[in-house]
């Protein structure tokens, strides 16, 4: 096997059992680096200091990443002016958050007939947030409910 030590030096290829006495005589392990390669590729290292700088690494990948939620806001066709300011200021502190949201009209009974209504709800939802929103998905109709998607824009 090929040996390669601790400051990546080779040593070059050397029997299995004078490479793990050359790592004991360092006081550190002998790990398989690459199996397939021919001859196979062994390094001294310490193979526990290895697996703490490995997770560190992950650690430090994971704190990075941003996780992006899409929030919901359920309106009605009949959603007095109040409530729709209310709910209109849950969807401006959710985009300012960086969050996505998606706007749902909820029809029940025969307010379906009135689908006109809920498209208008969902129009000015997009009037009112334009500063701050942009539509990701226009307004579907599927079954019972009229939903459209509003991203932040990026600052």
């Amino acid at each position: 096997m090929r040996v390669v030590d601790e400051d990546g030096e080779q040593l070059g290829v050397l029997d299995t059992r004078d490479a793990l006495d050359r790592a004991k005589e360092k006081g550190l392990d002998l790990v398989e680096v690459a199996p397939n390669a021919d001859p196979p590729v062994c390094k001294i290292m310490d193979y526990g200091k290895f697996k703490y700088q490995q997770q560190k690494k992950l650690q430090e990948a994971k704190k990075k990443q941003t996780v992006i939620k899409i929030k919901e806001v359920k309106f009605r066709p009949k959603t007095d002016e109040h409530d729709y300011q209310t709910k209109l200021n849950k969807i401006l502190q959710f985009l300012d958050d960086g969050d996505r949201c998606k706007v749902t009209v909820f029809f029940r009974g025969r307010e379906i007939v009135h689908k006109d209504r809920g498209l208008k709800m969902l129009e000015r939802v997009v009037t009112d947030t334009v500063d701050v929103a942009k539509v990701e998905s226009r307004p579907m109709s599927e079954g019972r409910t009229m939903t459209m998607m509003l991203a932040p824009v990026k600052k």
